[in-house]
């Protein structure tokens, strides 16, 4: 039988990250746990070994239940009955599916039924069950909400709210409106605090809401009378078995159509806050952005293995001119292209997956002791890391989704412009990832001082620094990636010294492109000294991809003029 975890040792492979000792150390207390719960890891072997079985389970389902639910679920979809979403017939199964196989309430601590399972873990089951259908990792995966009401409610919600997540209820988070998009100030629905029932009443719309009729949904909404910004805006918590939302419509959309998208009412709806007014945009959306925004990246390295499974095992079979397609230079690049994009792609995703968990769990051990010096410093350096990582994760493996299932369908030809064809969902479901929780355009904004205030170029050094130790390395590619680093550095000054912030915001998104690629360029370096027969391949091309890419920017970039600028305006 097919397993998705099984059959791809890639993602095994980063089970013995670096950092993964340290951050089992932290998520488990020094495996306090084992003491209550008979399922709780003694020691690091036996967590490595609790995650390799939770990862082959998922692998499991998500080959066997969830992928050939797939079809069926994309050509039903959710429909609207009497005010209420009802998911298409193969998605109430897979939630069955994945409800039975314990993978709900996964980071959640075991107190509450949990798993206390890590962001690295989290990101692949993600990935695993994204390759299976993205539109049903997005149902599955939102269960990630629950991290911020852990982190920002009271014990009292916890324990109300987490155990029912754990158990299988969905969760959705309620930020956009009709006129409140990417600029989330704009938020306008109204919460009031009703003095005689002692609770929040929220009213208004909330538009674009995946899974929008969840069990339990995190809501932004203005609890502060006369204002306008995000220093007026709170976070609430509304419990579906309270009533007062109804959907008034399910998007029709190009893809991802197992996941419902809808337009909510909210009506005198009953609510509670989640934290402290005012910080509810300002801190709480922005940690929940944070993780969505990873979840999003693994969704991408998800449907990007299948595309390149999909374009692989078409260009073994399909022959044209008496020979088999995949020995055709055109194809072989595609595919060898591809293929370095997920490895790459993949590495950067469990990288920033790594550096959120050690500064997660150290706040979390901070809620309970004061942390030591050497801690704290921890945890800002980690913080930091993962401020600046995870906007590139989002963005670059967003965009790669994208084209790996373009380059499948490429693959395919006229057969991937039939509908019988998988990768022609993939390329449909693909669009989206580089548009929702912050289009790449925006990760480029979030990105851009790191790279700007040569944060991003210290990491790089230290990149490179630490790699050069190892003593399996390629060399020759090392020296490779050494040497467009003046060339990064030139670009990185001709754009500081531009006193045109127009022309700075013009070509940011070179900038950023340059600095991811020479990051995943490290990254597949280090993996393929490590394990030179999975990523060998990969590092050769996506680094010769680099040198193209990036020579090809700077030389833009050097040649730029401000003054030309009202010559890229649309009329």
């Amino acid at each position: 039988m097919a397993n998705y975890y099984s059959d791809h040792p890639e993602i095994a492979f980063h089970l013995d990250h670096l950092l993964m000792k340290r951050i089992v150390e932290l998520k488990e207390r020094n495996f306090a746990d084992a003491k209550d719960f008979d399922y709780a890891p003694v020691d690091l072997g036996d967590a490595i070994e609790n995650y390799k079985q939770i990862l082959d389970i998922t692998g499991d389902v998500a080959a066997n239940i969830i992928a050939p639910n797939s079809e069926s679920v994309d050509l039903e979809g959710p429909h609207l009955e009497n005010g209420r979403m009802i998911y298409a017939s193969k998605t109430v199964e897979n939630i069955d599916a994945t409800r039975k196989a314990g993978l709900w309430g996964v980071s959640m601590p075991r107190r509450y039924g949990g798993l206390n399972l890590p962001n690295i873990i989290f990101s692949m089951l993600s990935e695993l069950i994204s390759a299976a259908d993205a539109g049903f990792q997005n149902i599955w995966s939102l269960q990630s909400c629950i991290d911020t009401l852990y982190e920002f409610g009271s014990e009292e919600q916890r324990q109300k709210y987490i155990p029912r997540v754990c158990a299988g209820e969905g969760m959705s988070m309620d930020l956009t409106e009709p006129d409140a998009g990417s600029d989330l100030q704009r938020v306008m629905l109204k919460a009031t605090f009703d003095e005689k029932e002692q609770c929040w009443r929220l009213n208004g719309v909330k538009r674009f809401i995946t899974n929008g009729d969840s069990d339990i949904h995190l809501v932004l909404a203005r609890s502060e009378e006369g204002t306008k910004d995000g220093r007026g805006l709170s976070m609430f918590i509304y419990d579906k078995r309270n009533g007062g939302v109804d959907v008034r419509h399910i998007e029709h959309k190009l893809g991802i159509h197992g996941s419902p998208t809808c337009e909510l009412t909210y009506k005198n709806a009953k609510a509670e806050l989640c934290g402290s007014t005012r910080l509810g945009l300002i801190k709480y959306v922005m940690a929940l952005m944070n993780g969505a925004r990873l979840g999003i990246a693994a969704q991408s390295v998800g449907l990007s293995q299948e595309a390149y499974n999909e374009g692989l095992a078409y260009a073994k079979e399909r022959a044209q001119f008496g020979e088999k397609i995949i020995n055709f230079p055109a194809v072989y690049d595609m595919l060898s292209r591809m293929k370095a994009k997920l490895d790459a792609g993949r590495s950067l995703l469990y990288q920033t997956a790594c550096y959120v968990d050690v500064y997660k769990c150290l706040e979390d051990i901070e809620r309970d002791r004061k942390l030591t010096p050497e801690e704290k410093q921890e945890l800002k350096k980690y913080q930091r890391l993962a401020d600046a990582f995870t906007p590139l994760a989002k963005g670059m493996n967003s965009e790669y989704a994208n084209q790996n299932a373009y380059d499948a369908i490429s693959i395919h030809g006229g057969s991937g412009f039939i509908m019988e064809y998988k990768c022609q969902r993939l390329y449909r479901d693909a669009r989206i990832f580089s548009i929702y929780e912050g289009t790449t355009q925006l990760q480029v904004v979030a990105a851009i001082r790191y790279i700007i205030n040569g944060t991003m170029l210290q990491n790089i050094k230290d990149m490179i620094e630490e790699i050069s130790q190892l003593s399996t390395l390629n060399a020759q590619l090392l020296d490779r990636v050494k040497a467009l680093i003046p060339v990064y550095e030139e670009a990185l000054e001709a754009v500081k010294a531009l006193d045109n912030q127009d022309a700075i915001d013009f070509l940011s998104r070179r900038l950023y492109d340059m600095t991811c690629e020479i990051v995943m360029s490290l990254l597949i370096i280090r993996d393929a000294a490590k394990a030179p027969e999975l990523f060998e391949k990969s590092a050769v091309v996506y680094v010769a991809m680099t040198e193209e890419n990036v020579a090809g920017k700077a030389a833009y970039i050097k040649a730029f003029d401000p003054a030309t600028l009202d010559s890229f305006k649309a009329e």
